[in-house]
């Protein structure tokens, strides 16, 4: 496939076109005053991550942001679904490093100058070491701290800033991290994960009152999905997968959008919440405008043999993706009607993340990446049609970047970036968006 078949004007007046990234993974965290990170301890952690890589250049965004820019308004893109760095803007998560936060409102006056909506997130994972040395989100203190950060973002930024969530992905922020060790700090322990799981929660609706109390307006969530499938159809693969899905989906749309736990996780997560954690319900699932969904693939579930969770990851067939994960627009489909079904109702909701990584050069045909891109985005306007209150729809990423415990391997971009020029080049994926963005 060489070109997409779906054009803007399959989607309802209004609908929103966006391109992702985050801070770290883009800005150059050696720049500006920025703090030490969790990330930076992790990376030269040996064994953590791919060649000990970590975010100090990356794509070297903090220098380059005027043509990063440009790539977006000349693709076509209506907004710009960006992040700030806690550590940069607080490089020890309390004191302002004026620099830093100097660094964001050039970049909205940019975004803005160029006609692309500031979709902000204030926090993709880069907690400043400091905080991470004081327990990071295994503690209360730390959403408290958070809820500082958020207020000042909203006083210096969010008048200009069309939406705003507090945290990426907070299943990757606390069990990918915690209990799978797979993120920074790398725990591998029930109980930590168990208590940042409360607590990011916690931590986002903290962020949102606080950000509503600075006058920041249209406030959300985004949080990552996988459609869960068992392994086979025995009683114990069908258990495994729906833990999966009530750890992975159920958690944190139960939590933001109704108060509440899913019963059957809170059998095996209890034991390990803190005492008070029922009285935080009102306060995590604060109102929200918008819910965000950031979705890649579908994971199949098997029984596993240890203790709860006791589940195993099984390897799906191909078609597969670069990160290994299979190419499941069905998936997509029936979380997001789900989703609405639900937990969400009424309230609008973002395609906040989507996108593959590919073996990509500048010049390759990326016929994959178009294929897998036009399949999701079906679905999206398929949902549309069905009277869904989907408004926007979010690519990931912009920009080849730092893939965290991957280092530099694996290719998310519409343009390629050559990490030792610094040189961008749009793939053919980004010239066949811009032409169907154009009708």
């Amino acid at each position: 496939m060489t070109d997409f078949t779906f054009r803007r004007s399959d989607f309802p007046d209004g609908f929103l076109f966006a391109a992702a990234t985050s801070a770290y993974q883009i800005e150059g965290h050696a720049y500006g005053g920025a703090g030490r990170t969790h990330w930076d301890t992790f990376a030269a952690t040996p064994g953590k991550v791919e060649g000990g890589e970590n975010g100090d250049i990356a794509c070297d965004h903090y220098h380059r942001w005027p043509e990063d820019l440009d790539l977006m308004r000349d693709l076509g893109l209506d907004a710009y679904r960006f992040s700030t760095s806690w550590a940069r803007v607080m490089p020890d998560g309390v004191n302002v490093n004026a620099e830093g936060i100097d660094f964001y409102d050039r970049l909205i006056d940019g975004m803005l100058e160029r006609g692309l909506k500031p979709m902000a997130t204030l926090y993709h994972w880069e907690l400043p070491d400091t905080l991470a040395h004081l327990g990071g989100w295994t503690v209360r203190d730390i959403p408290e701290r958070f809820a500082d950060f958020a207020a000042m973002i909203g006083d210096r930024l969010g008048d200009r800033l069309f939406s705003v969530a507090p945290i990426n992905e907070p299943w990757c922020v606390a069990w990918l991290s915690h209990y799978m060790g797979v993120h920074a700090p790398g725990l591998t322990d029930l109980g930590a994960a168990v208590r940042a799981m409360h607590h990011v929660g916690l931590a986002h609706g903290l962020a949102i009152q606080a950000l509503r109390g600075a006058g920041a307006t249209n406030l959300g969530a985004v949080c990552n999905m996988e459609y869960a499938i068992p392994a086979s159809d025995s009683p114990e693969d069908r258990a495994a997968a729906q833990r999966y899905d009530g750890i992975y989906n159920r958690w944190f749309a139960g939590a933001m959008m109704q108060g509440s736990y899913p019963v059957d996780i809170l059998e095996g997560f209890q034991a390990y919440l803190p005492n008070d954690w029922q009285g935080d319900m009102k306060i995590v699932s604060q109102d929200i405008d918008w819910f965000g969904i950031n979705y890649y693939t579908c994971q199949r579930i098997a029984a596993g043999t240890g203790d709860w969770p006791n589940m195993d990851l099984v390897q799906g067939p191909p078609p597969r993706t670069d990160m290994g994960w299979e190419i499941c627009p069905e998936g997509f489909d029936w979380l997001l009607r789900r989703t609405v079904a639900d937990y969400t109702g009424d309230t609008p909701l973002f395609i906040t993340e989507n996108g593959m990584a590919n073996r990509d050069t500048a010049t390759r045909a990326d016929v994959e990446r178009i294929a897998y891109l036009d399949a999701h985005v079906a679905v999206a306007r398929d949902l549309t049609a069905d009277g869904l209150p989907l408004k926007g729809y979010t690519f990931w990423s912009l920009l080849d970047n730092y893939e965290w415990a991957l280092g530099y391997d694996k290719r998310f971009g519409l343009v390629h970036v050559d990490f030792a020029t610094q040189a961008r080049t749009p793939k053919a994926s980004y010239h066949a968006l811009a032409r169907a963005l154009a009708g």
